[in-house]
């Protein structure tokens, strides 16, 4: 243990006490926040309520709670362990938490932090006006089956498919779609994305593929550097994988489908490339540069 976090095991005995520490030397080691916290405060608290299984929600009355040994040691040991070797916090705790879902996440997944679950929360309205209609979404690129398992809950009388390249995702998405249940309406398929799932047709065709280009996959902070590299960079200009979906979404949608795509910031690239297609902007918490949709007929 680095002198910081000896001398810490010797000073600090409250949640208030750990919570000042953590913080401290979150911002000392200039950690980079974007998978689930914005600030130090923000993922201090969370990692030390996690790590003494304590509701996430509720700090103030735990804040003079003293620790007991054992607690100080885990609790410095997840702190030293994000600091450090700068490992994501759901790669930590094995959470990554989405609205109101949670996911079991490991490196073999990217973190969830998708603008498209925000959407999903409220059925895609005004887009899609009547939910029990819908019968099947596909979720490209599912990787911890986040997505897949979030439509499921938004269309209840739906199937869904969801699809990832990598095995070590899909069993990853394995776990949370048995957790939740869904094994009878949410079906794994290993694909490079519509490869294998033959002429079957979706309602919705929703996809946060890779999206990074390659001048920005470079520079990543170090955090990102524990997530899979197969699920950030898509090509030189990050479309890689967008232009694919763009090619073949048209002959997998229903008359009516609509396609529902996030790809980061590259919005001004991909008009360029595509000046013909009639981009629908979404808004999300981030604004509408992030999130397009496009219906059936637009993709012809």
């Amino acid at each position: 243990m680095s002198n910081y976090f000896s001398e810490a095991a010797l000073s600090l005995h409250t949640v208030r006490d750990h919570l000042r520490f953590a913080v401290s030397r979150f911002n000392q080691a200039g950690l980079f926040f974007g998978h689930g916290s914005n600030d130090a405060f923000d993922e201090a608290a969370y990692l030390i309520l996690h790590t003494l299984n304590l509701p996430l929600d509720k700090l103030d009355p735990f804040l003079d709670a003293e620790l007991t040994e054992s607690e100080r040691a885990e609790v410095l040991d997840i702190l030293q362990r994000r600091a450090e070797q700068r490992i994501p916090a759901s790669y930590l705790t094995h959470q990554a938490l989405l609205g109101e879902f949670s996911f079991y996440v490991d490196e073999r997944v990217i973190v969830p932090r998708s603008f498209i679950a925000e959407l999903l929360s409220l059925q895609i309205s005004p887009w899609i006006t009547d939910p029990d209609r819908i019968e099947n979404v596909l979720d490209l690129c599912t990787g911890s089956g986040c997505l897949a398992i979030i439509a499921a809950h938004a269309f209840p009388h739906s199937s869904v498919d969801a699809v990832d390249l990598s095995p070590d995702a899909l069993a990853v998405a394995e776990r949370n779609v048995a957790d939740y249940h869904l094994q009878d309406r949410v079906k794994l398929i290993e694909s490079d994305l519509f490869a294998k799932i033959g002429k079957r047709k979706y309602d919705i065709i929703i996809s946060n593929p890779p999206y990074v280009d390659a001048e920005s996959v470079a520079a990543l902070p170090q955090e990102h550097l524990h997530e899979p590299k197969l699920a950030l960079g898509s090509g030189h200009d990050g479309l890689d994988a967008t232009r694919i979906i763009l090619k073949e979404a048209a002959s997998h949608l229903t008359q009516n489908g609509v396609l529902i795509v996030e790809i980061g910031h590259n919005r001004e690239v991909l008009e360029k490339a595509y000046p013909d297609l009639p981009f629908t902007w979404l808004d999300v918490s981030a604004g509408d540069q992030f999130v397009f949709m496009l219906h059936r007929n637009d993709l012809f």
